[in-house]
């Protein structure tokens, strides 16, 4: 499905947001604090959007992505950018050594990953001691006008602008279904505590329509939690 939508996909995104894909990834670039010569891993990076954006610190970043297409977008975006490195990997059998990133993010992607637990394992084991995770989803508003909005939004006015601004918007019939279906702040948070990581803490961005999570790798990596 997302190698099909791969061309148009950023542009996509911007509409359905609203403009404020931009805002998002701003505040994402922000949690994470990229520093030059650090390692970081971006997971379910597309076309390397949120990926350019953490580069611009001199950081390397790692875009992994399980679609080969949003690979071949992103590795021709991104030709001339010595500090982004493109690698096909599943979120859920990663392919690097234990400890090897000093952060790992993921934006929008763990809501499609159909083990998200398992994926947050993994993100455990590739994040250095000491290191962080940074995820930026879509979320649960906790104002019930808002949240009431929102879901009207996702039913009924996000197909028709998925007709405007996709290319097979068939391959968009899942997102305001999964959206919905996807756990709140508290549970995701939990997840994080179960996986390893701790100081797990979130904010709410637009609202709450999205959730931005962080958790530190203790230097002395603990037992996870029992789930």
């Amino acid at each position: 499905m997302f190698d099909e939508v791969a061309a148009n996909y950023d542009r996509t995104n911007t509409v359905l947001s609203m403009g404020n894909a931009a805002l998002w990834r701003i505040a994402t670039t922000k949690a994470v604090a990229p520093k030059p010569g650090e390692r970081i891993l971006d997971i379910a990076a597309g076309t390397g959007t949120s990926s350019a954006s953490l580069a611009k610190s001199g950081a390397h970043i790692v875009a992994a992505d399980f679609s080969a297409g949003m690979i071949r977008v992103g590795r021709e975006r991104n030709a001339g950018n010595p500090n982004i490195e493109f690698v096909q990997a599943d979120a859920t059998a990663l392919p690097f050594a234990d400890g090897e990133f000093d952060a790992v993010t993921i934006s929008f992607g763990l809501r499609n990953v159909v083990e998200p637990k398992k994926a947050l394992a993994e993100f455990y084991r590739v994040t250095k001691p000491g290191g962080r995770v940074v995820i930026c989803e879509f979320s649960t508003p906790q104002i019930a006008p808002v949240r009431a909005g929102y879901y009207a939004y996702l039913r009924y006015v996000m197909p028709t602008l998925v007709k405007f601004a996709s290319s097979n918007d068939p391959a968009y019939d899942y997102l305001g279904e999964s959206i919905e279906a996807w756990p709140n702040q508290r549970t995701l948070s939990g997840w994080l505590r179960e996986a390893g990581y701790r100081s797990v803490a979130y904010r709410n961005l637009t609202l709450g329509v999205v959730a931005l999570h962080r958790g530190i790798k203790p230097e002395r990596s603990a037992a996870p939690a029992a789930s």
